[in-house]
């Protein structure tokens, strides 16, 4: 474990900014991916994320076949060779009406600004990595991996050392635990997590299985790349909220998002490597 690079990281993280955009992400009344408001969200994401990256990096636009787009902010490394990915997905649904309110504070508005949380004290840093970073927002989760599932083909040709997924972490259960998801991603790189976990939160880590391809880390191992999915609880659905109007950002403990934060910050530092 890097601890002597991380830890000075860790000492900047805070919640002022994710608690912002998480107040602005969820004030659309939806950001469901065929929608206008989905459009809206992600066009506010990206002018979000180009503010916060400035002059350190790059923001994209990855355009699909439906409104909203997938929003990507790279990191050059010195190698610009590899690619170390860190993600989330920015979309909302309501299970039952698409056009309904579905605020998706937990659902995944929790994972979108945690990122960004860790691109934000990344680029404050002077810390200077080896491989590339990007952090990628995906559009169309809800639909089936719509987003992932492109930006994934896109990357055919491009060496993706690993991908660490945050889909929902804002909810932990009682007591709190970081969840490690074992299917759909590799055992090695959860590993590396269960490792980050115990280094730098005062979490528990408790494994469980989705049975299921349940979030964009799934686009990701289906292509052969490592992915791993830290799950902000012990029980995949120990939140009634999602997926209705009652995911709001009352709902959302910041405390345990940032332990979240935390693992980003130090599964980039690991994985993407560190000049000296």
């Amino acid at each position: 474990m890097s601890q002597a690079v991380v830890n000075p990281l860790l000492r900047q993280v805070s919640d002022t900014v994710p608690q912002n955009v998480l107040r602005n992400l969820t004030s659309f009344h939806n950001r469901y991916y065929n929608g206008d408001f989905g459009r809206q969200s992600s066009e506010y994401l990206f002018q979000t994320v180009s503010t916060i990256l400035g002059k350190h990096g790059q923001v994209t636009r990855f355009a699909h076949k439906f409104p909203q787009s997938s929003v990507i902010a790279r990191i050059e490394g010195t190698s610009q060779g590899s690619v170390v990915v860190v993600s989330a997905h920015q979309d909302s649904i309501n299970q039952m009406d698409h056009t309904a309110r579905a605020p998706g504070a937990d659902d995944d508005g929790s994972g979108s600004v945690a990122i960004l949380e860790a691109m934000r004290v990344l680029v404050q840093s002077n810390v200077r990595l080896h491989n590339s970073v990007e952090f990628h927002w995906y559009a169309g989760e809800e639909g089936g991996l719509l987003g992932s599932t492109d930006v994934v083909r896109a990357y055919a040709n491009t060496s993706v050392v690993a991908d660490l997924h945050l889909d929902m972490v804002g909810f932990p259960a009682s007591p709190p635990a970081v969840g490690i998801v074992t299917d759909y991603t590799d055992s090695s790189t959860s590993n590396l997590v269960r490792q980050l976990v115990r280094a730098y939160t005062d979490l528990p880590t408790a494994d469980f299985t989705c049975g299921y391809a349940c979030s964009d880390h799934a686009s990701w191992h289906d292509a052969g790349v490592r992915s791993a999915l830290p799950f902000e609880s012990q029980f995949l659905d120990y939140n009634n909220n999602i997926h209705s109007p009652n995911d709001a950002f009352s709902t959302v403990d910041f405390a345990h998002l940032l332990k979240f934060v935390n693992i980003a910050l130090g599964f980039i530092v690991e994985v993407a490597g560190v000049e000296a």
